[in-house]
């Protein structure tokens, strides 16, 4: 802040903003008006011409937002420097004062800065794109942007959940549309009296969905030895965007094919014996 004192006290004592404003006369006024107006006009047709580019181009929808308000900052510092040049005023010197007065103003938001090199750290190495479902740091969603400041994850239920871009690009990220195909992984549990050979076949039928595929073939085996069950993991593959609902629809099948082949679903209990003396 020294710094910028200095400056504009070296400005005072010479006289430039006396001799500014003296200097603002009707004829410098009323082309800078013109200049601005014009220039407001450019750049709303230069913001279009600019996303019909993004649209063309071969960049992720996710990062539209980014580019989008860069772009605008740009346009709009280029265009202050116009309109003062043109009233007049020594841009050598105002290009002097914005920078320290930006390097305060960098120093009061270093968070938001922060965020904003998290979005270009995002953008540059690809974890995911527009559209896909992804985890970051225990948030999951559907990428829908990243901004400037903030990546946007839409949930199954219509919920916008805004990460800092700061926290997203050192986050641990699962990306689950990265692959075609994802494993449906499902484990159940059955009572020690029902057949082993009874149970794997039920769960073979219930995996049998339409949003299940059959190459790999579906799997099933014994997972662990409980207290008062047996463990069993079905795993069968579908495409990545049927995951859900091959999900519910395999689990509400073991609940009938179980009930179908008298397979007894258990729950922790305790079994105490007596022993008359």
């Amino acid at each position: 802040m020294h710094y910028l004192t200095d400056i504009l006290g070296a400005s005072a004592s010479s006289g430039t903003v006396a001799s500014f404003f003296k200097s603002l006369t009707l004829g410098k006024l009323v082309p800078a008006v013109l200049t601005l107006v014009i220039g407001l006009v450019v750049i709303r047709l230069a913001m279009k011409l600019f996303e019909k580019s993004l649209e063309r181009s071969k960049l992720e929808k996710a990062a539209y937002g980014m580019l989008r308000g860069g772009m605008r900052i740009l346009l709009y510092a280029i265009l202050v420097l116009v309109v003062v040049s043109g009233l007049g005023v020594d841009v050598t010197s105002l290009v002097a004062i914005l920078s320290v007065v930006s390097l305060a103003l960098s120093l009061a938001v270093q968070g938001a800065l922060t965020n904003l090199v998290g979005g270009i750290t995002l953008l540059s190495t690809h974890p995911f794109k527009s559209g896909d479902y992804v985890d970051i740091g225990g948030q999951s969603g559907t990428v829908h942007e990243v901004g400037l400041a903030y990546t946007k994850l839409m949930t199954p239920d219509n919920k916008i959940i805004s990460i800092p871009n700061s926290i997203a690009s050192t986050a641990e990220i699962t990306n689950y549309s990265t692959a075609k195909n994802r494993r449906v992984d499902i484990t159940v549990s059955a009572s020690y009296t029902s057949s082993t050979e009874a149970v794997k076949k039920a769960l073979f039928r219930a995996a049998n969905v339409p949003q299940t595929l059959f190459t790999p073939e579906p799997f099933v085996g014994i997972q662990t030895y409980g207290d008062s069950a047996i463990t069993y993991v079905l795993r069968v593959w579908t495409a990545a965007e049927d995951y859900w609902d091959a999900y519910f629809a395999i689990n509400e099948n073991i609940r009938k094919e179980f009930d179908e082949a008298g397979v007894i679903m258990t729950y922790p209990h305790l079994n105490v014996h007596l022993d008359k003396a």
